[in-house]
């Protein structure tokens, strides 16, 4: 393979990559006969070929938070994250539940992605207003956090009560699962900053990665004495000879984040008009390259996504790929 491979990267100057596990597209891709078993054996390949952790958007049909606990549970020494889990219609203390449970069944190997969630999207669907939205997500994050230290919480805020009656820490959830919060906007990565352990950013490209998402959380980090954090950048990515076709299917499935605000906000600031466009799409040489930017812009991690776009034999291509560079 020549690309970053070839340009003389040393044996310890390695990529820490993940993949997100999809179990399938409403779109283009049949429905498996088991939604569990088959991301299992998807997770159980991906960490056979080197890929380190594997991460579970939160959809309507699965639980993203249930969902990682038993990939995890069942692929061993496999890390497993949410990307991210909309705090509108959860509590802290029921999120940190799960949280916990997650962080015992995989023997701590789980992270647990938040986010503030798309309003509009998710009034229509749960009911829910979502007003405030940064004062609701830095009340969440100070619930969040004892609960999963400590299994208990005492907190009431102007959104957020949260009390546990007695102890509710879940035995082998220590150490505490790490928080990262999907934020792209200053307040909500202020927010990140000052108390979660990183961001986990999604069509934040190379640009709005180095001019506002690192420089932004890195600050708000360091003036609340927190440790440098992590920047997980979260990107779509395929290895195929079908550039076109590909490219074709990330514009028509990734349309919908084009309406978002906060989505577009990022678009916008990236200089793209389309999400499909921001698709790491081609040779292993040029997703290796385009993957190299991400980290030359800040990102301490990069999960890719929409891997199978191509269909399965360039999703494993794809994981092939991220298991030699990781």
């Amino acid at each position: 393979m020549v690309g970053i491979l070839g340009r003389g990267r040393g044996v310890a100057d390695v990529m820490n990559l993940g993949t997100v596990l999809a179990p399938y597209s409403h779109g283009d891709d049949p429905a498996p006969a088991n939604l569990v078993d088959f991301t299992v054996n998807q997770a159980a390949t991906a960490h056979r070929l080197g890929i380190r952790s594997g991460w579970f958007g939160q959809r309507f049909d699965y639980d993203a938070v249930a969902l990682a606990a038993l990939v995890g549970r069942a692929v061993p020494g496999f890390t497993v994250g949410t990307s991210a889990v909309p705090i509108i219609g959860r509590h802290p203390i029921l999120l940190g539940s799960l949280a916990q449970t997650a962080q015992a069944a995989t023997g701590g190997h789980f992270q647990l992605g938040i986010a503030l969630g798309a309003r509009d999207f998710l009034r229509d669907a749960l009911g829910t207003e979502g007003t405030r939205q940064i004062t609701h997500l830095r009340e969440f994050l100070t619930a969040l956090h004892p609960l999963l230290e400590t299994g208990s919480v005492d907190y009431s805020g102007e959104l957020v009560t949260a009390r546990t009656p007695f102890p509710s820490a879940v035995p082998g959830a220590q150490p505490a699962p790490p928080v990262l919060v999907a934020a792209m906007g200053p307040q909500a990565l202020r927010v990140a900053g000052s108390l979660a352990d990183g961001t986990l950013p999604f069509l934040a490209g190379p640009r709005t990665l180095s001019e506002l998402i690192v420089p932004t959380i890195t600050e708000a980090a360091a003036a609340a004495g927190r440790p440098r954090p992590r920047i997980v950048a979260v990107v779509a990515g395929v290895v195929t000879d079908a550039v076109a076709r590909t490219r074709d299917r990330a514009h028509r499935e990734m349309a919908f984040y084009e309406s978002i605000p906060s989505y577009r906000a990022v678009l916008d600031r990236e200089g793209v008009s389309r999400a499909g466009d921001l698709a790491m799409i081609g040779s292993e040489d040029e997703v290796s390259e385009q993957l190299q930017r991400y980290f030359d812009a800040g990102a301490t991690e990069v999960i890719v996504g929409e891997t199978e776009y191509a269909g399965p034999e360039d999703q494993l291509r794809t994981w092939e790929l991220l298991g030699t560079l990781t």
